[in-house]
């Protein structure tokens, strides 16, 4: 008698919950047809690969690594991953297939919470404006690549200044010969230029030595001007490689998750492929052993620092992808089911993995660009597109046949930044489509409109003052407002629906329920390590570091 009505009352709470998610019968628990569905679980999982796999985890991730014990950091990386990445994981991918339903949409089951989804929408799309100008870079380099000489390897071009020196190897030579011929009374200008261009390149001063790489960078890509007040004109070269990377997205997303699905077995794989190539000329560089071995040699007395722990977490999260709305809605085109679990734990590992392999590599060119510059690898470490922009074409000019290298090297750089910007993309057309379901006809004149409108308000990011607006939105756009959502995530889903609720609603799916351990993390730990990790100052030291 008592088990029949526990179990009258449990089928009560289901059908409530269910219509808490709008889906009371099958017709809307199953997902539309004319929303669409992916083709393979390969399609979906590839596309959340690619989604979490960014240009974070290829030069954001070894800076990190490097300056808090190099080895011995992968400690608190693993620990934040376990217990804040792959819950917050999980509990995404659970209720966007629960629900089918956009990012948006899904917070109907707390209506009050209901701006947290249309936070979510806000900060993709806006994201997607400039993350775009990665692209457009890449695609800029890219094209020179294809030129008989390399243009960031020489000094005589009409944008280099009386200052420029070819290479850091060139400036290293030049500090021993200044040293070996005037001795420590002679004129040290040359060898204190050296000195503060290595420890600061971004340096604004104009009498300090640059390499030829950071002048094609900096005057000839971006023409940056004097300051954020200075805007300039727009860099017609880069306007029309933003247009050709929007033109890129467009073909690709056109139809929805389907052509999303078969693009990405070319933008999600190719990369994986090129960093092994690349690892492997790493390694058999000069120097790229012991470049590896930097990296990965522990320094334990970091893991007393407090710090190591916060940015090992915010690491994570940044590069994992929660609270974007993006892992929720490749979810909500999954089958009602679908193995959630196993599919955030595959791509969970599968992403942070990628960050331990892709800093491997890194490591391993810059160990080389060490030994042939003569200096520690510390000097040359660098994050953001100071790595990729700077760094990177100087070691790739001293490979045998350096424009291949290049080449390869920056068409990887344009499939991760698609890779992501495909599922952010997607997030704001399904959830405008969610919102106007009249407009399911329209898919294409939608999406189209969509990427013209973000193509003019990228154009911002082309002017000869761009660069300062893209790092304002970098450092205080995205990531203060990641945690704050992911935080919000756990309690409104642990607390305010309840984790016995949510916990029903993934045995509906997968006839088991939530484990006892993400029940745990829910409720508890995940929210105490976002909420500990949202500290003001801790965004402000670690992403002015971490940045240009």
């Amino acid at each position: 008698m008592d088990s029949g009505s526990d179990k009258g009352e449990e089928d009560a709470e289901v059908i409530v919950l269910s219509e808490s998610f709008d889906s009371s019968d099958s017709e809307k628990v199953q997902k539309s047809s004319a929303r669409g569905t992916w083709g393979s679980q390969i399609d979906y999982l590839l596309s959340v690969i690619g989604y979490c796999v960014g240009l974070g985890n290829l030069w954001r991730f070894p800076y990190i690594c490097n300056r808090n014990g190099g080895g011995a950091f992968l400690i608190p990386f693993i620990v934040c991953l376990v217990l804040c990445g792959l819950p917050l994981f999980f509990l995404e991918v659970a209720v966007g297939q629960f629900s089918g339903k956009s990012a948006t949409h899904v917070w109907s089951l707390c209506p009050l919470m209901k701006g947290v989804g249309i936070g979510m929408l806000i900060m993709s799309a806006g994201t997607v404006v400039y993350y775009t100008t990665i692209c457009a870079w890449a695609l800029y380099y890219t094209v020179f690549s294809c030129r008989d000489v390399l243009p960031w390897t020489e000094c005589g071009n009409s944008w280099n200044t009386d200052n420029c020196v070819r290479s850091l190897q060139v400036m290293s030579q030049g500090r021993t010969e200044v040293s070996n011929s005037t001795g420590t009374d002679g004129n040290s200008t040359l060898t204190e230029c050296i000195n503060t261009t290595v420890s600061h390149r971004w340096g604004t001063n104009d009498s300090l030595a640059h390499t030829a790489a950071e002048e094609f960078w900096q005057y000839k890509v971006l023409g940056i001007s004097g300051g954020l007040e200075r805007l300039g004109s727009i860099k017609w070269e880069l306007a029309l490689c933003l247009l050709a990377s929007w033109i890129l997205i467009f073909g690709c997303i056109v139809k929805g998750v389907r052509s999303v699905g078969m693009a990405v077995y070319v933008t999600a794989t190719l990369p994986y492929i090129i960093l092994t190539i690349l690892l492997v000329k790493g390694l058999t560089l000069p120097g790229g052993p012991s470049g590896a071995i930097f990296y990965l040699t522990p320094d334990f007395s970091k893991l007393l620092e407090i710090q190591v722990w916060l940015e090992a977490c915010l690491q994570v999260f940044y590069s994992l992808g929660p609270a974007w709305g993006g892992i929720i809605t490749m979810a909500s085109y999954n089958g009602f089911n679908t193995n959630c679990l196993r599919n955030a734990v595959i791509c969970t590992f599968v992403s942070e993995g990628t960050s331990l392999f892709a800093g491997l590599v890194i490591f391993s060119i810059l160990g080389f660009m060490a030994q042939e510059a003569n200096i520690p690898i510390s000097d040359v470490v660098s994050s953001g597109p100071g790595l990729g922009f700077v760094i990177y074409p100087e070691v790739l000019a001293q490979l045998p046949l350096p424009q291949l290298w290049s080449f390869i090297f920056f068409v990887m750089l344009i499939l991760l930044g698609l890779d992501s910007l495909f599922s952010m993309v997607e997030t704001v057309i399904s959830a405008i489509l969610d919102e106007f379901p009249w407009l399911l006809k329209w898919r294409v004149v939608v999406t189209l409109g969509y990427c013209v409108l973000s193509f003019l308000l990228g154009l911002l990011f082309t002017t000869e003052g761009g660069m300062y607006i893209f790092q304002l939105l970098d450092w205080y756009f995205v990531v203060i407002f990641l945690i704050f959502y992911g935080f919000l995530e756990c309690i409104i889903l642990g607390w305010v629906y309840g984790v016995d609720r949510l916990s029903a609603d993934i045995e509906l799916m997968l006839g088991i329920p939530a484990p006892l351990f993400f029940k745990i993390t829910w409720c508890y730990i995940t929210p105490a390590m976002l909420l500990v990790g949202s500290k003001p100052f801790t965004f402000t030291n670690m992403f002015v570091t971490v940045s240009l």
